[in-house]
């Protein structure tokens, strides 16, 4: 819920401060930069919940904490590399392919009830595949918008 409230909350910030400073609104900006913002405040929860996010991979997985370091790390990269248009399609890709690998992990932490900010097994269990799956199509959707500026309409 966090990830959705800075990217939504950002959009909406920088939407206005480019109307107010350019007389135009500016969405692929607005909505570059809070994807930006999104991928860096998720990027930090790798850091702070290393712990609880192993849990997220099955057991048969090897060195999960560096899994973990590495993704926190391509969320880092991915959210610099929306910040310039030279780089913004290729990060587009690669971070749609990263939610499309990262969606049976999650499916995994929730038939286990995985907890990542408290490294425990007490989480909300498959009831948080009913936000988790549609926030990731929605982050799908977003970044084909303003990353590869597929226009739907």
């Amino acid at each position: 819920m966090k990830p959705l409230f800075v990217l939504l909350l950002t959009f909406l910030l920088a939407t206005g401060i480019f109307k107010i400073f350019t007389t135009e609104y500016q969405y692929v900006k607005s909505g570059t930069i809070a994807l930006c913002c999104m991928l860096l405040l998720t990027a930090i929860g790798h850091f702070k919940f290393t712990s609880g996010m192993a849990l997220m991979l099955p057991d048969f997985i090897p060195a999960k904490r560096f899994i973990i370091y590495s993704t926190g790390f391509l969320e880092i990269l991915l959210a610099i590399a929306f910040l310039f248009p030279k780089y913004r399609y290729a990060a587009g890709i690669i971070f749609i392919i990263f939610l499309i690998l990262s969606l049976p992990f999650n499916i995994y932490a929730a038939i286990k009830h995985v907890n990542y900010e408290t490294a425990s097994y007490d989480g909300k269990g498959l009831l948080y595949l009913w936000f988790r799956i549609p926030m990731q199509l929605f982050l799908i959707v977003w970044t084909l918008i303003f990353a590869l500026r597929v226009r739907f309409f």
